[in-house]
Order: structure tokens, then sequence, then C-alpha cells
């Protein structure tokens, strides 16, 4: 029985190194692209691992366990997540060592599970120690961008410099004096064509629209929104007109044009000089727009009309009816502009608190602008976290190899069972500079003696050098290889709560549906005597 409980929990790590594994490959500057396509036959090209699990239909619950952590921890930071992967396969893979020596599962789940759990709170402990920085000014742009740079980095190595600085742009532009930053008000719009290095920032929202009116340009626009179709009101039930001659014809549809002329001219009376409609645009109403000058944009998407309402002021109204000046929004100016070959509506703000910046995103294909989108995603959340922790560790693996080193000497001091936990645990911290240094086709054993001896010196900044042909070292606060603190603090913990969880569970049973023969399908009454 207790051999069958021990399958159940090998099992259950193999699993999720297997998961790991997957995304190890992916880690660092250097790692490999991974073609993803999902159950709608989407093809996804990243070296994401936020995106890959996302896109991933993962059917073993220990896995999932890494999965829901991975997930957590983009919510809680926006990047990092494949640190939390790797690290928490690894620590599973060590603890299936210790069973291997002969621990059996109880033991497991009481020594490995509380050595694990105080080795953490130790790193922990730690972490503080070994902030080699923290950002002084978040509204410097070349600062803000140099922060940047190593998580723009580790998903397009080699545009992170050009990226950083446009991401450092949008995000201080738009910083509130309160200090609370939204990450919503950064926007993305890509546009096929041209390169990267075509890639700007516009204060203000881009649409991939055209206008439907004549009026292309406007300055100072009062903008009225409707999320309603831009139409005559419609009856709900069906009505019927009896026109008996000529006359009564014209004048019918005569009212129908006074009523749209009416109803146009109060916009335009009402001081509003953009309407922007949620619906379809009906000829008629567009006649009277032209002729009104009203310039009228037509966005469909629900989710971009309630973001233009929060960019401008305005509140969309569900029926044509005169917005007043409370329910208008302003901006700067609204135009029509051409980014290649493709139109686009701007609207363009001047500098005010809470105002959404957009990054126009250019590449060849949609694979690459995607890419490139989520390598915005991580530099942006990671303003978002230095603007409530502004405290950096040096990256390329010192933090990791430094916390390896401490908790191996904190080990040493420990009686008991645990300190061999303990010791396991600080192994796993070599997992990171390893994954960075194989990715980089170096020897890793090689790099990770050159980083121990150099930690022993007592230099905790220095780090793996990914640019170097040979297992080289360099201090990574010069080089500008940073990590947040927040990112690796949440990372540890939650990949630790996550290989806890899988090393608690001993058996995994799944509810199905109970067996028995099915009732014959297709015969109606089947069950009644045939003779009545």
């Amino acid at each position: 029985h207790y051999a069958g409980l021990e399958e159940a929990v090998y099992r259950n790590i193999q699993a999720c190194k297997e998961l790991a594994q997957t995304t190890r490959t992916a880690y660092g500057p250097n790692g490999m692209n991974k073609m993803v396509i999902n159950h709608l036959e989407k093809l996804f090209v990243t070296n994401d691992a936020a995106t890959i699990l996302r896109e991933l239909e993962v059917q073993h619950p220990a896995a999932k366990m890494l999965v829901m952590a991975s997930h957590m921890q983009e919510q809680e930071v926006g990047d990092g997540t494949n640190f939390v992967l790797v690290f928490a396969g690894v620590l599973l893979e060590l603890a299936e060592d210790l069973l291997r020596m002969g621990l059996s599962v109880s033991e497991v789940s009481s020594i490995v599970i509380e050595g694990y759990e105080k080795a953490c709170k130790k790193a922990l402990e730690i972490l503080p120690d070994l902030v080699c920085c923290s950002a002084k000014n978040l509204r410097d742009v070349e600062e803000v961008a140099s922060l940047l740079h190593t998580p723009v980095m580790s998903k397009q190595y080699g545009n992170e410099g050009f990226l950083a600085k446009l991401i450092a742009q949008a995000c201080v532009s738009i910083l509130p004096d309160s200090g609370h930053f939204n990450v919503d008000n950064i926007r993305v719009c890509k546009i096929v064509g041209a390169g990267i290095s075509a890639s700007s920032v516009l204060h203000g929202m881009v649409f991939k629209k055209e206008t439907e009116g004549d009026v292309t340009s406007v300055k100072d626009a009062k903008i009225a929104v409707y999320s309603c179709p831009f139409d005559g009101m419609i009856t709900e039930t069906k009505g019927t007109v009896l026109i008996k001659n000529a006359e009564e014809l014209m004048n019918f549809s005569k009212g129908e044009e006074n009523l749209m002329d009416l109803q146009v001219k109060a916009i335009a009376d009402s001081g509003a000089n953009v309407v922007v409609t949620g619906g379809k645009v009906a000829d008629m109403a567009l006649h009277y727009a032209n002729k009104y000058n009203l310039m009228l944009v037509r966005l469909n998407s629900k989710w971009d009309l309630r973001r233009l309402c929060k960019t401008v002021g305005a509140t969309a109204l569900p029926r044509l009816t005169p917005p007043t000046l409370e329910e208008m929004g302003h901006c700067h100016s609204v135009y029509l502009s051409e980014v290649g070959d493709t139109q686009v509506v701007v609207f363009k703000h001047e500098k005010e608190d809470g105002a959404i910046s957009t990054i126009l995103i250019r590449g060849s294909t949609d694979n690459l602008m995607d890419d490139i989108e989520r390598a915005v995603d991580d530099g942006v959340n990671t303003f978002k976290v230095l603007t409530r922790d502004k405290r950096l560790v040096p990256g390329g693996g010192a933090t990791e190899i430094e916390l390896a080193k401490q908790i191996t000497s904190y080990g040493e001091t420990c009686p008991g069972l645990d300190q061999y936990a303990i010791k396991k645990f600080a192994e796993a911290f070599e997992s990171i500079p390893r994954a960075l240094a194989e990715n980089s086709g170096v020897k890793a054993n090689e790099v990770i003696s050159k980083l121990y001896a150099v930690h022993q010196e007592g230099k905790k900044n220095v780090g793996f050098d990914i640019e170097a042909e040979a297992a080289a070292v360099k201090d990574m606060l010069e080089a500008g290889v940073l990590d947040t603190y927040l990112g690796k603090f949440w990372g540890i913990k939650l990949a630790t709560n996550a290989a806890v969880t899988v090393l608690r569970v001993d058996q995994i049973i799944m509810a199905k549906p109970a067996g028995g023969p099915k009732p014959p399908s297709g015969k109606k009454d089947w069950d009644e005597d045939q003779n009545d």
C-alpha cells in the first residue's frame, strides 16, 4: 500500500518536472522560443512563460498547482513567471532525491516540507540585505529606461535599449502626482509594416479606424460618446402606415429627415464637435453630421468605448440625446492619420493626470509584434512594481548564488534531519544561473563554481555574463542587470508554496461518472410491455 502512495508522489513530481523543463529552456535572454498551437489552432511563437502556460492545456492536477503559482506571480508582479516554474520544478526534483535516499512519504511531509519552509523564511530574511540599489527618480526617463532593460531584454534581446526607452517615455508621461500608476493606462496599437525601430509613443489613444464623415481633424475637441447606433429611433413594435397619395409619401420621408436634422442639430448646438458611436451610422445621420461639421468615429468594441470615455472624461449615452457639459469629454485634438498604409484615428491629449499613452508598435509579422507587446507588458508591470517598492537586487544569477551560499551555511547550523532539506533548497537556487548558462551554450558547472568562488570573497553583486563567449562573470550593478526586489520576493514565496503543496499530496482521487449499463437510446417507451 505504501509503495502505491510513493508511486503517486513520484508521478506528481514527474509531471511537475516535465512542465518546468518545458519553460526552463526559454529562460533568460538566450532562451529558445516555443511554438505553441492552442485549442483554437492559433499559433504563438514566444519564450514568455506566462503565455506558454496560458495557451497550454495542462491536465495533470499536480502540474496545475505550478501553473496556478505562476499565474499568481503574473497577477502580483507581472513578470518572473518562468522563475517560479523553474525554481518550483527543481525543488520537487531535489525532494525526489531525498525520497530515493530512503525517506518514506510520511517522513517527506514532515522533514522535507518543514525544511523547505524554514529555508524559504530564511531566504526572505536574507533578501533585503542583497539589495544593491534603489530607483531614485521615477520621473526621469533615462533612469527608468535603464531599470527596464533587464525585463525587456529577456523577451527582446538586442532591442532592449530602444524598447525600454519607449516604455519609459510612455510610463513617465502618465505617472500621476499621487504615484498610483495604472497598467491599463498604457495601450498598445500594432500596425504591420516598417520595423521595430519605427515604433513610437503617442500621448492619448490610437484606433485602427477611419472616420465616417468628411471632417478628419478637430482641434480642442468636445466629444459626445454614444453606446447606441447613430441613427433615428426605431419603435419596438411594427407599425403599418397607409399612404394614399404621393404628397403623403413625400411628407412621410420629410418628417423622418426633419426629426434626424433636429437631433443632430441639437448635438451640434450643445457644443460637441466630435461624435463617437458604438453602433452603425445611418446614411441620413451621416449627411446631417457633415452638414453641421461634426467629426464621426465609430468604435465597435465596448471595451474601447469605455476606455475612451475614461481617457477623455465623457459619459457614454444610451440614446441620441444632446450631451450636457458634464457628459461631454475633452481632449486637445482628434485627427485622422496614416501609419504605413493603415488609417488611424488619434485622440491626442496634452499632459494631464490620469491620461492614457499609446505605444505604436511596428513590425514585419503579427507574431513578432505580439512578442514585442508581451515585452512591453513586462516593462510596464516592472514600472508599476517600482512605484510600489523602489528596491533592486542584482540579476544574472548573482542574488540566487548569494542566497544559496548563505542558506547552505544556515543549514549546517540546524540540528535534525531537516538540514538535508534546507541544503537542497539552497542547491535549488543554482538552477537559475545554470539555466542561463545552458541556454547561452556555456558549461554550467564551470559558471557556478566561478560564481561561488567570487561570492566567497564577499562580492555579492557578481553574476553570470551572458555576453561573454566562455564561462565568465561580471558585476551586475555596473552592467545594469537588475531585478526588482518584489519580483524575487514573491517568486521565492510562491514557488516554495507550490512545491510544498504538491509534496503534501499522496493520492489523487478523480470523480468519475458511475458505471453500469446505459439504457438503450433511440427507442421510446423501451421498458413498457410490448403486448399492451
